[in-house]
């Protein structure tokens, strides 16, 4: 441990470590402080895709500049990241519209897409099921990664090249600017010193500053996820996502025609109760991950979400899959949820403390695909570089 370091971050999720991997390529030392044995919140609980594709136009430049240091880094150090393409399939001709409308607006944006006829998309995509497809549009310059993997190299790495110092098991209980620089005091009583503290904590709102977010507009999701057993002699290549989920990402809501496709939905269905949409993705052992459902409360009342998985949830994503793709096995061979936080009123939560205390949390679904970019010009903000 240094004496004291340019910048601490409290939280070693994907976000503040990107924050960090910044600071450091800024000539910084940096060190994180995580107060579990390693990082168990949404950025190991999500699906994997680095999808700049669904993001509003702001969010989709953070996207693209994410997936240039991802692939920057990967070029050095295998973190994961394979650019295997996303794409979106409609089921009927209102969501063909709507990828038709996404595509002439990514045109505008200068982002690659590609309409796929439905003959390409059941060529391109092993048992996808022809009474389902229309089209679909594709995004060759996406990636996936492996969540459950994927941090854990990228400190790695970070702490080889960059030399990044990375505290795990360290709680911190208090922040506070003295006169010599802001301290961390930790729950062993170690202080940690730095110029400067961001903190990170993502959906953790009880230890540090909780009236802060007890009295924000801070909700938390909640996402069932399934897993599929190792499918043999099948390869499903990329982010498959689908229909619902068109009606669902920020990206379509530019579209002319969206506001009167969603007019029609029913309000009361399953789907629009427990946020569903279904997505599809080949982790690197050939299982298939399926997701995923929104299920929200404020951040002061977190637990009223529970610990438990509803049943309902995970049976009725598994029969919306398979009218979609027919897999080897629908097998269950994993069951999870995580949980994010994100902002009703704002696209991420920024909370300034003091000039040298500063929070970022609150970046919803947007933490694997933005939190690179986004980190890049939050760094360059921060520290006036």
């Amino acid at each position: 441990m240094k004496e004291k370091y340019d910048l601490i971050i409290v939280g070693s999720g994907v976000l503040g470590t990107f924050h960090a991997y910044h600071a450091l390529h800024k000539g910084m030392s940096v060190a994180i402080l995580e107060k579990n044995s390693k990082p168990e919140g949404a950025t190991v609980r999500n699906f994997g895709q680095v999808v700049p594709s669904g993001m509003d136009r702001k969010w989709q430049n953070f996207g693209k500049e994410s997936l240039k240091i991802y692939k920057d880094i990967q070029s050095q150090f295998d973190i994961s990241i394979r650019q295997n393409g996303t794409v979106y399939l409609a089921s009927n001709d209102e969501e063909m519209q709507l990828i038709e409308e996404l595509h002439q607006i990514n045109i505008s944006n200068d982002y690659e897409s590609n309409l796929l006829t439905k003959e390409q998309c059941l060529t391109k995509y092993a048992g996808l099921r022809s009474d389902y497809c229309t089209g679909g549009l594709f995004f060759p310059q996406e990636v996936t990664v492996e969540p459950s993997t994927m941090i854990h190299k990228l400190h790695q790495y970070m702490i080889a090249n960059l030399g990044l110092d990375l505290f795990m098991n360290t709680t911190v209980l208090n922040v506070e600017n003295r006169t010599d620089g802001v301290v961390a005091t930790t729950s062993a009583g170690q202080e940690y010193k730095a110029l400067k503290i961001i903190i990170c904590n993502g959906s953790d709102f009880k230890i540090l500053y909780p009236e802060i977010y007890n009295s924000s507009d801070l909700v938390v999701s909640k996402l069932q996820m399934l897993q599929t057993k190792p499918q043999n002699n099948y390869k499903l290549d990329g982010s498959i996502l689908t229909g619902l989920t068109i009606r669902r990402y920020e990206s379509f809501e530019e579209c002319k025609s969206y506001a009167t496709i969603k007019a029609k939905e029913n309000p009361d269905s399953f789907e629009k109760k427990y946020g569903v949409h279904i997505l599809f993705k080949q982790a690197l052992d050939g299982s298939v991950i399926l997701g995923d459902s929104h299920e929200y409360a404020p951040a002061k009342d977190i637990d009223s979400l529970g610990f438990d998985l509803n049943m309902d949830i995970d049976n009725f994503m598994i029969e919306e899959a398979k009218k979609i793709i027919d897999l080897p096995t629908y097998e269950i061979q994993n069951r999870w949820f995580g949980m994010y936080s994100q902002c009703k009123t704002k696209d991420i939560f920024e909370h300034t403390v003091d000039e040298n205390i500063h929070i970022i949390t609150g970046i919803g679904g947007k933490g694997m695909t933005g939190s690179a970019g986004f980190a890049k010009h939050n760094i360059a903000k921060i520290f006036n570089v």
